[in-house]
């Protein structure tokens, strides 16, 4: 007869600790698009200026980042 032992150990999710999150959008009505930037504030300023500039109020904001389960000792 077999036996498996089955051990349970806690995982957790976390960014990956040599990567940045990213911050881009684009317009939902032209062919605008943001500068990709680690400041989310920064993408935030550039689609207000868009907007004052073309009215165009629909962004699609993308945040971006890398994640990886460690062990959770």
């Amino acid at each position: 007869m077999v036996r498996s032992v089955m051990r349970y150990v806690k995982h957790r999710i976390t960014q990956h600790p040599d990567t940045d999150v990213t911050f881009e959008a684009e317009c939902l009505h032209c062919e605008w698009t943001a500068t990709p930037a680690t400041d989310g504030a920064a993408v935030d300023v550039e689609c207000m200026s868009h907007t004052g500039r073309s009215g165009h109020k629909g962004f699609r904001r993308v945040c971006t980042s890398f994640a990886m389960v460690v062990r959770d000792e």
